[in-house]
Parts: structure tokens; sequence; C-alpha cells
């Protein structure tokens, strides 16, 4: 245990340095920032990285083996009714408990907070049952993402357009911290009984439809309702000495510390019923679930805490500052520098990495998914603030992102259009909601934009460009695999040129 957790720490503090440094770079020479700001952002890192270590480390302790368990139990049924109706309660209710969902709730006013929120778990309940269907009638992943994203294309004409871009935010806002470890952990139980050569990568693919139920959902609502679009009000925190930034920290642990718990609550009983039922895990193994399941909570309290209270007024003043000022094009060049190093710092893309290396034994390397996936961040931030620049409709980019994507996916191992569609989801966490949306938002203030049609949409272009970076990784490494083996047979047939054949009597003869 001590040995792990020095790893998760320093695995912590090597995601979160970099963009701690990069913003202190920026505070000494391009944006100078308050000094009650800095304090607030340095806190919010060192929580961050608290917070990251105690999530990854509570991850792989409870809700892996939880979601591995849930789903290898669910795949012995001998009906299909059971599973179905499982499946679907556990996706409405896992993303009930999702605490991103409030806040995309709170963004979209027009339409009830209830409403919304219940229209969302039941698309993520009824995407996660497709997922479930796809993997026991074996329809390849590439076939339902292209159908279900056209769907989505053409119901998003006929809704406002102002409420567009929030909507396609949607669909990475809700696959987070809570919903990622637990839903990808319980794909792999899903497949693992399942003996032929494509068990594995149908372990993927679950985020990456249930990324679209929120979507298809938002949309139908933006439909019905015809929301007006949302007043955003700026607040930023103002502390003077570091007993206020302390402070401010200590007055919205609470908001936390209630918020993951009722977050939390409903797996746990979920849990403790499917335990109840099954009995899969003996004590020894159980009492190290209820251990790590702590490790979950209050490192995810740790981590929102630090993000929303540290983060996100240093990411809206950076933006404003540097679009109000004479350094408006250097947005575009530092997005992209922050974006490919902030995706680090995302606490379910640890989740994800380690259980691809896992899954493809090692084909696929965590390093390979961390520089594809940065690489992915760093376009999309850049083309976002493009877009506010420029003032440029989202759709200009979203349509030939996701037109290449889709095609990619008919040429890729299936197992990479799994991971990259999932890796978008995962990608557009915490860190996305509570750092660039708010660098997007004050760089659209600054230059006099429309907030909900120029700054939201960034969470769609993160959650979209990793589809291309990954599927380009798998593409190269089939070409790869293709000239490995069209050099082994040509080799293979040079030796048989050169091959002497001998009769029973040990006479040469010619085949």
């Amino acid at each position: 245990m001590k040995k792990l957790f020095k790893e998760k720490m320093k695995e912590s503090i090597a995601s979160v340095l970099p963009i701690t440094l990069i913003v202190l770079l920026l505070s000494v020479t391009l944006v100078p920032l308050e000094t009650g700001v800095m304090v607030l952002f340095l806190f919010g890192a060192v929580l961050l990285i608290m917070g990251m270590c105690f999530f990854t480390l509570g991850v792989d302790m409870s809700m892996t083996p939880m979601g591995e368990g849930i789903g290898i139990q669910m795949s012995k049924a001998k009906h299909m009714i059971g599973p179905v109706v499982i499946c679907f309660i556990l996706g409405v209710i896992i993303t009930l408990a999702e605490p991103d969902l409030q806040v995309l709730a709170n963004q979209i006013p027009s339409v009830p907070n209830l409403v919304l929120i219940i229209a969302v778990s039941i698309g993520v309940g009824v995407f996660l049952v497709v997922a479930l269907l796809r993997i026991l009638f074996k329809i390849r992943l590439s076939v339902l993402l292209v159908v279900f994203y056209a769907i989505a294309l053409v119901v998003s004409m006929f809704a406002p357009q102002d409420f567009v871009p929030a909507a396609f935010d949607s669909g990475g806002v809700t696959t987070g911290p809570i919903t990622v470890p637990f839903i990808m952990a319980f794909g792999i139980g899903l497949a693992t009984l399942r003996s032929d050569k494509d068990s594995g990568d149908d372990s993927f693919g679950l985020i990456a439809l249930c990324s679209i139920g929120p979507i298809l959902a938002v949309l139908l609502l933006g439909i019905f309702y015809n929301p007006e679009p949302a007043a955003q009000e700026t607040s930023i925190v103002s502390v003077a000495t570091t007993m206020e930034a302390m402070h401010a920290f200590r007055s919205e642990t609470p908001h936390y510390l209630k918020e993951i718990s009722l977050a939390l609550l409903p797996i746990a009983v979920i849990f403790a019923l499917f335990q109840m039922i099954y009995r899969r895990f003996h004590k020894a193994k159980l009492l190290k679930v209820v251990i790590g399941y702590l490790f979950t909570y209050v490192g995810l309290v740790i981590f929102l805490t630090g993000v929303n209270v540290g983060f996100m007024p240093t990411g809206q003043l950076i933006g404003e500052r540097l679009a109000g000022g004479g350094f408006k094009y250097l947005l575009i060049p530092i997005g992209m520098i922050v974006g490919y190093f902030i995706v680090a710092a995302e606490p379910a893309v640890h989740v994800l990495k380690a259980q691809v290396e896992e899954i493809s034994n090692g084909l696929i390397s965590q390093s390979a998914i961390q520089y594809s996936l940065s690489i992915g961040v760093a376009f999309s931030v850049g083309l976002s603030m493009v877009r506010i620049l420029f003032d440029l409709p989202l759709f200009l980019f979203l349509l030939p992102g996701y037109l290449i994507a889709l095609t990619l996916s008919f040429f890729v191992p299936p197992i990479y259009t799994g991971v990259a569609f999932d890796s978008g989801g995962v990608a557009s966490g915490p860190m996305t909601a509570t750092f660039l949306l708010p660098l997007a938002m004050g760089a659209c203030q600054a230059v006099g934009g429309n907030i909900m049609t120029n700054a939201f949409g960034i969470v769609a272009m993160v959650a979209m460009t990793p589809l291309i970076t990954i599927q380009v990784l798998g593409f190269r490494a089939e070409l790869k695999r293709k000239a490995v083996r069209r050099k082994l047979r040509r080799r293979l047939e040079a030796m048989e040129d050169t091959m002497v054949y001998y009769d029973d009597t040990n006479n040469e003869v010619n085949e």
C-alpha cells in the first residue's frame, strides 16, 4: 500500500506540475495576476495533487473491482431481461450521481433543473443498454457511432442554435470522474467471460455510446422548451491574505463533502445489494473495496474543492486579460500549450490509460495514449480560441472532425475505435469544465462575443479531437503491422527460392 501510494503521488505531481508552472510563467510575463488569485491557484494545485493521488488509488482498490464484478455476474445471466433492466437502472443512478451534471443544469436556466437531470440520466441509461446489446450481439461500434451521431446532427438542426454548443458539451460533462471508472470497469466485466478474439475490443466503447445519450436528451429538451440563452455571471473570489485563501477553501469544503456523499451513495447501495445477493467478494477483498471507496470519496472532495475554488478564477482572468490586452492572438498558441498539459491532470485519464494497457496486454502503452490525448486536446483548445477570436460557428469544426473520426473507425482495429471514442468523454472532465471553459468565457467576454455560442462548445471540441489522434495512432500501428507481415512474407519467399529439395535417394530435385 505504501509503495502504491508513493507511485500515485509521483504520478499526480508529474500531472499537475506542468500546468502550474505554465500559469506561474504567464503571471510574471504576459498576464500579471493579483497575489490573492495566485495564492488561491497554488493552494488549489496542492489540493489537486493530493486529491488525484487518493482518487486514483481508491479507484484501483474499489471502483474497478466493483464494476468488473457486477459486469461479470451480469454476463452469466441466462435471460436478457434482467441485464437490460439492471443496465438501465445503473446508467440512470450513476448519472444522477455525477457532480458535473448539476453544473450543466445550472447553465441552462430555461429548462427546470430536475427535468434536465432526469432526461440526461435516462439518456445515459438507454445508451448503456445499447452498449450492452452491442457486446451481446457483436455489433461493430463504428456502425452504431455513425448512426447515432448522424441522428444527433439532424436533431441539432431543429434546436435553438444558441443552445446547441451547450448540448454537445453535455456529452463530455456527464461522463465525469464518477461515471467513467465504474462504467469502464463494468464493460470489462461484461466482456470478460467471452472467449472469442473480439472480447477485449468490446471492453471499450461504453463511454463512447453513453456520451451520445446526454447530447440527444439536451437537444430534445431544447426543442421542447425553446430556452433562451443563459446569462452568465462571473464570480471571482477576492482574497488578500493566505488566511483568507484558506477560509475560501474551508467555506466551500462542506458543499463538496455533501455533494460527493450524495454522488457516491447510490453506487454504494447498488454494491451492497450486489454483495448480499451474490457474495462475490470475500472478507479481505471486501475490506479493501471499502477502504478504496473511502479513498475515492476523500480524493474527489479534495480534488473538486481545489479545482473549483483555485483554478476557475485563474482560468477566467487569464483568458480575459490575454484577449483584452494586446496579446489576443497569443490565445491560440498559449491555449494549445495549456491544453497539451492540462489533460494529464484529468483524474479519469489515469484510469483509462491503465485499463487500456492492461486489456491490450501492453500493445497500447500508457505513454502512447497520453501523447495522443495531449496532442488532440492541444488542437481542440487552439481551434476553440480561433472560434472565439473570429466568431466562427461550432459546426464548422465539429462536422469535419466527426466525419474524419467516423471514417477512420472503419480503417483501424476495433480496439482503437473503442479507446478513441471513450477517451473523448474521459478527456473532457472537471479540469476542462473549471479551467478551460472559464478561460474561453473570459476571452469571449473580452472580445465582446456570445458566450453561449462561442465559449460553450470547448468541451465538445476537447471531446472530439482525441477521437482522431488516437485512431491515427491505431492507423499507424496497423500500417506498421502490415509492413512487418509483408517483410516476413518476402523473407519466406526468398528462403523458398534458395532452398534445395532432395528425393528419397538423396538426389537434388526442382520443385
